[in-house]
């Protein structure tokens, strides 16, 4: 065998053996994924808070805008009524 050949196995098994022990290892390998699921999981609670986010940019802004969206989220939210209206509440077994 040729010193270069030598050289090369002995790379090979060095090689085998580090990525044994970053597999094995917690804090290699597996942590990698763990991590990287993890901010795959944020990613999407990001995207959701940001949708969240839109729509409430939207209610807001209609809120300012138009008097009818304001009275109907203060009749629904704070129970105001207009004098003379009579007002039901009705609840389901």
């Amino acid at each position: 065998m040729t010193d270069r050949r030598k050289l090369l196995m002995v790379a090979a098994v060095v090689a085998v053996a580090l990525s044994l022990a970053s597999v094995a290892d917690a804090k290699g390998f597996r942590r990698y994924l763990r991590l990287r699921q993890d901010v795959e999981a944020l990613d999407g609670r990001n995207r959701a808070l940001a949708a969240q986010n839109d729509a409430l940019r939207k209610e807001i802004a209609a809120l300012r805008k138009d008097p009818a969206t304001l009275e109907q989220s203060v009749r629904e939210e704070l129970g105001y009524v207009k004098p003379g209206e009579i007002v039901f509440h009705l609840e389901s077994p």
